[in-house]
C-alpha cells in the first residue's frame, strides 16, 4: 500500500450493474451501511445511477470516495486532450458531481500516455479531479505515466487469490502507487477453491469475507461488486476479519493460477 493512501481499502464495485433503480439503491444502502469508496467507468453505462445513490444516500458528498474511469478501448475512437477533456466531462455530467475524487485510465492500449497524463494532470489542476489513477497498466506503462505526472496515486488491476500478481504489487509499492483490485473474487471461483473454503470453516465466515480480509492484509484495495444487502453487508464484515499467519501462508500456498480479463487489446502481461 502506497504511504498515507487516499484509497479507503474497500470500494463498492458496480460493473455490469446497469438496472438504475437496482444500481442507484444498491449504492445508496453500501453508503449507509458504511462504505465509503464507490467505483464505476464511462464503458459501465451506469455513471447516472450511480451519481444518483450518492445524491439519495443519507452521507455528504465529501465522505465518498468516487472513482471513475476513462479511455476505454472499446469506447474511444480519437485521443486528443480536447477528446480526453470531453470525456471527463461526461464522466463529471453523468455522476451529477463537480469532480471525483479518482479518474482512472482504463487501459493503456495504444494511446500516447504522455499526452494522455500531462492532459489529466492539467485537469486535475483545473478542479475537474482530485487524483489520477492507472488500471490494467504494466510497470513498463507506469514508468512512462510517472515520468509525466509523478502524482499517480493507484493501480487498478485484476487481483484475487487465483492471481496475486506479487512482482507487480512490489513495484508498484516501489514507485508510491496503491494497488487496487478488481474482481478480487476471482469472478466468483474463490468459491471453489479448498484452501478459501478451509480458512473460512475456521473463522465461520464466507469464502468472499475470508479472500477480502487477505487481500487488505496484502495492502489492497478492493473492489467486489455487490448488489444485495445481504452480499454487502458481509464484504462490509471483512474489515472485521484478521486472519493468522497460518490462514495467510494457506491462501499463499494455493498453486493454481487464473487470469479472467485478457481481452485483445490487453497489454503482454
Amino acid at each position: 500500500m502506497a504511504t498515507d493512501s487516499p484509497v479507503p481499502r474497500l470500494s463498492l464495485g458496480t460493473w455490469q450493474n446497469t438496472e438504475f433503480d437496482q444500481c442507484r439503491e444498491s449504492v445508496r444502502t453500501a453508503l449507509e451501511l458504511g462504505y465509503r469508496h464507490v467505483d464505476t467507468a464511462e464503458l459501465y453505462e451506469n455513471e447516472r445511477p450511480v451519481g444518483a445513490g450518492i445524491a439519495a444516500a443519507d452521507v455528504p458528498r465529501e465522505s465518498v470516495y468516487l472513482a471513475t474511469k476513462v479511455l476505454h478501448p472499446r469506447a474511444t475512437e480519437d485521443v486528443t486532450r480536447a477528446s480526453i477533456r470531453a470525456a471527463v466531462e461526461g464522466c463529471l455530467d453523468r455522476l451529477g458531481v463537480d469532480a471525483v475524487d479518482l479518474m482512472y485510465v482504463h487501459w493503456p492500449a495504444d494511446y500516447d500516455l504522455e499526452l494522455v497524463h500531462g492532459t489529466l494532470a492539467d485537469l486535475r489542476d483545473d478542479g475537474l479531479l482530485d487524483g489520477v489513477g492507472v488500471s490494467n497498466y504494466e510497470p513498463r506503462h507506469l514508468e512512462t505515466a510517472l515520468d509525466v505526472d509523478p502524482d499517480i496515486v493507484a493501480n487498478q488491476v485484476e487481483l484475487h487469490p487465483l492471481l496475486p500478481q506479487a512482482e507487480l504489487r512490489k513495484r508498484c509499492a516501489d514507485f508510491g502507487v496503491d494497488v487496487v483490485a478488481y474482481a478480487p473474487l476471482a469472478h466468483g471461483d474463490v468459491f471453489d477453491v479448498p484452501e478459501l473454503e478451509t480458512v473460512a470453516e475456521k473463522h465461520g465466515v464466507s469464502i468472499p469475507r475470508v479472500t477480502l480480509a487477505w487481500l487488505r492484509g496484502k495492502g489492497v484495495a478492493a473492489v467486489p461488486k455487490a448488489t444485495s444487502e445481504a452480499h454487502i453487508r458481509d464484504n462490509l464484515a471483512s474489515r472485521d476479519l484478521e486472519l493468522a499467519d497460518e490462514d495467510v501462508a494457506t491462501i499463499d500456498g494455493i498453486e493454481r493460477t487464473e487470469r479472467f480479463f485478457d481481452p485483445d487489446y490487453a497489454p503482454e502481461w
